[in-house]
């Protein structure tokens, strides 16, 4: 066959009809030894589906959306909030520190240190409180409460807190102001850096009025004497009659302030709060107690005020009085004194402490008119009986003078009787005051008629602008001042009839208990006398009635020590 139709039936056999027409075996063959050499574990050789125009438009659409969102995402840290988190970053590298600020000093009037700043041991950050050891300062001190940080060593609380005393009452002007320090550190924590922002600024230094020497031995005399003769406390106070100045104010028992600044005897702190002795009261300014007869120099400028007795008109006491019960003919109510008086007239009677003529001159007998409840209770206003002392600092403990809407308030409706008159008017029945209250009462009689506010601050004259003027002649206030002298120079205070100094004085025992066994012993006065300068009261608490030392004891103690150690005072 020609050679060219041979290719043309051949060519068009394989690929016009291929398909239609079998396949030669000798085709066969040459395929199978043409095989691509696939790695068919890579999938090699395999027929791939094209990707369809859907699945690239939702995969644009995809990465287009995510895009969007990391646009947004950078912009609204570094736009929006960019600042803040600057802030934040440097934050992390510094970081504020407060500086205390060193808290004023409380020195007393003669510049001797009561409270001041020592190093810490347990924390460098701030300094510790310490606090004199001088005994009987600690109420009038009192003591502060530290800055509080977290476990993490920071600050929660940042200031001094006082609890109690000067420390709590001029807090603001004593706890100054805190600084700041701003410190950088680096990826390690180490301090790269540091700069003081604000300068603390120290808190202003306080002199207090007392004098810490008399303060201290007034406090070891009036301990001795309750621990040697069953007093269960007592309590002190001198005031300057000038200018209202406290020069010492003790109350026995008393807390321990370091202990409570420094918080780790908790047993001992513990016992502060609940122990009967209640050494957290400070007796002489919120104690209460049963004056008995140291109220009587009022009572006796009140009598002569109201005309009810002449200075020297003569009473004669045989020792008590009785009243016919008006309940029962066949019954009298006998009131006693103390002893057979005799006959006194108005200054004897404050010399001998005669309850016989303060009941007559207080609420009548026989042809001896009484002044009568209202007026005792009048006059004792006047001297600042039933009020506050006029001074935040020493609280505001007001006592109580009995009166007929007292009685009948406490004592279902009863009515007054001359009874309850009798036991007033020598300080006795529902009578409460303070010994701060009696030292002022008794410098208004001192000063002829000032009743000064109290001050703990040294030379501070601003009490005396706001002092109440008791509107009495001179001359009774002279009747008054010669009994007290009467009762220092051979009366009931004869224990302070001494040679160095001149003192008026007036004492007082009140009647406790149900069966009177026992009593609070008092002594009050002023000096030197002839030109009063100080006032002074000593109150000894619930001690057994039938003991010879008391009050007066105190009183002299005191009075012998200053003479050698502090003879300024006594000085006219």
């Amino acid at each position: 066959m020609n050679p060219f139709l041979q290719f043309r039936k051949k060519f068009k056999r394989s690929w016009f009809n291929r398909g239609k027409e079998g396949i030669d075996p000798d085709e066969i063959f040459l395929d199978s030894s043409n095989l691509p050499q696939f790695d068919r574990d890579q999938f090699e050789g395999r027929m791939e589906k094209p990707i369809s125009r859907k699945v690239v438009a939702a995969t644009g659409i995809f990465f287009l959306i995510v895009g969007i969102l990391y646009s947004y995402r950078v912009w609204n840290l570094q736009v929006k909030q960019g600042a803040a988190f600057a802030a934040r970053s440097e934050n992390n590298s510094l970081r504020n520190t407060v500086i205390f600020a060193d808290r004023g000093v409380i020195y007393d009037r003669n510049n001797t240190l009561l409270a001041w700043n020592v190093g810490n041991d347990n924390d460098p950050d701030f300094s510790a409180r310490q606090y004199a050891t001088t005994s009987g300062a600690a109420n009038i001190v009192g003591y502060v409460k530290y800055p509080s940080k977290d476990s993490s060593g920071f600050y929660y609380r940042e200031d001094y807190v006082g609890m109690d005393g000067a420390e709590k009452f001029f807090n603001d002007r004593l706890q100054g102001k805190n600084g700041v320090k701003i410190t950088e550190t680096d990826a390690h924590g180490g301090v790269a850096s540091q700069n003081i922002m604000n300068p603390p600024q120290s808190g202003e230094s306080l002199n207090l009025s007392i004098d810490s020497r008399i303060q201290s031995q007034l406090y070891d005399i009036i301990s001795g004497v309750a621990k040697d003769r069953g007093f269960t406390g007592g309590a002190g106070v001198m005031m300057d009659v000038k200018t209202g100045e406290i020069i010492a104010e003790v109350t026995y028992p008393e807390y321990n302030d370091q202990v409570l600044a420094d918080g780790s005897n908790a047993k001992l702190i513990t016992s502060y709060f609940t122990d009967k002795s209640t050494p957290m009261l400070d007796r002489a300014t919120s104690g209460l107690y049963t004056p008995g007869s140291i109220v009587k120099p009022v009572m006796a400028l009140g009598a002569l005020d109201t005309h009810t007795i002449t200075p020297d008109k003569i009473l004669y006491t045989t020792g008590s009085i009785s009243i016919q019960n008006p309940y029962d003919p066949s019954q009298k109510t006998v009131f006693r004194d103390w002893m057979d008086q005799g006959p006194l007239d108005m200054r004897h009677a404050i010399q001998q402490s005669s309850d016989v003529y303060f009941y007559e001159v207080g609420g009548g007998f026989g042809d001896q008119p009484g002044m009568g409840i209202a007026n005792i209770d009048k006059y004792t206003s006047m001297f600042g009986y039933g009020h506050d002392v006029g001074s935040p600092f020493f609280g505001l403990q007001k006592g109580q003078v009995p009166s007929p809407a007292w009685k009948a308030a406490n004592f279902n409706g009863e009515p007054w009787r001359l009874g309850d008159t009798y036991h007033s008017v020598i300080g006795q029945y529902g009578f409460q005051v303070t010994p701060l209250q009696v030292v002022r009462a008794i410098g208004a009689v001192a000063n002829y008629g000032t009743l000064l506010h109290p001050t703990i601050i040294a030379h501070d004259t601003s009490m005396i602008a706001s002092a109440e003027h008791i509107n009495l002649p001179r001359s009774y206030f002279d009747v008054v001042h010669d009994g007290m002298r009467l009762s220092a120079i051979q009366g009931t205070a004869a224990a302070l009839n001494v040679d160095y100094v001149k003192i008026g004085a007036k004492t007082g025992t009140a009647e406790l208990g149900v069966n009177k066994d026992f009593d609070n012993s008092w002594v009050t006065g002023f000096f030197p006398f002839d030109n009063p300068r100080y006032s002074f009261v000593v109150m000894m608490e619930h001690g057994p009635i039938h003991n010879v030392i008391g009050a007066p004891y105190v009183a002299r103690q005191l009075f012998d020590w200053m003479h050698i150690n502090t003879p300024e005072y006594l000085a006219n």
